[in-house]
């Protein structure tokens, strides 16, 4: 098989798995399991895998280098784990406007003097970033509280330097607005993650069950973030 993957036996694994990482390709089975029966498995998983591999590879490639040296013309702006092109055109609003579809198109006022307005643009997509981060979170609370019976009593977007969300003892979930830069499905185990930490608040293997119920491959979204993690908190 073209494909290069350990296997892992686990007690607490009820059927086979698959957690691909950028460096490897991990098959979680339970302790019974023959080696042909996993081997078959993974065989009928195989596209799967090859169209995850590839897409963590370019994902890979496009956060090599994640925020752009200088906002201008044809700069690369990363927004839900991937790169977009932007455009600079000007308006006569008083404030830079933004347009998103399938790239970012930043209207700068022309009141503004000055040729170079690399920080005004800047400002402005972390601005529109932050909004959008809260509209998505808000998404993706819909789609899984009501499912829990977990209800937060806010949900805010904050600038945090080393966390990604929190959960305060009176339920108010607290989330990183670097998170809209990732892909949306690591923004939503981040969501799940908190939402759980209502009823666990702590990281005990019911916890997990827990986000597991929800979201059963959230162990990819787990290695993104170990992965990108540190260049995602360096923002734009």
């Amino acid at each position: 098989m073209p494909i290069s993957y350990q296997i892992r036996r686990s007690q607490r694994a009820q059927r086979a798995r698959i957690v691909v990482s950028p460096s490897k390709v991990e098959i979680v089975v339970p302790l019974r399991m023959t080696e042909s029966v996993i081997h078959g498995f993974v065989q009928n998983k195989q596209s799967w895998i090859i169209r995850t591999m590839e897409k963590l590879k370019h994902r890979e490639q496009t956060l090599e280098s994640f925020a752009p040296i200088k906002y201008v013309q044809d700069a690369k702006i990363p927004f839900r784990g991937d790169k977009f092109p932007l455009t600079v055109g000007s308006t006569r609003l008083k404030k830079i406007k933004i347009e998103f579809n399938n790239g970012f198109n930043v209207l700068v006022p022309v009141t503004l003097t000055g040729t170079d307005f690399d920080q005004e643009i800047r400002e402005g997509l972390i601005r529109w970033m932050k909004k959008r981060a809260l509209v998505e979170a808000d998404v993706y609370v819909q789609r899984h509280a009501d499912r829990m019976k977990l209800f937060p009593r806010s949900v805010r977007i904050k600038n945090q330097t080393s966390r990604w969300g929190s959960c305060g003892i009176n339920d108010d979930i607290n989330l990183n607005w670097l998170l809209i830069l990732a892909p949306t499905e690591v923004f939503e185990y981040v969501v799940v993650h908190e939402l759980c930490h209502i009823q666990v608040r702590n990281h005990s293997a019911d916890f997990w069950r827990l986000v597991a119920a929800q979201l059963p491959n959230y162990k990819q979204q787990k290695i993104w973030l170990k992965t990108y993690g540190s260049s995602l908190m360096m923002g734009l």
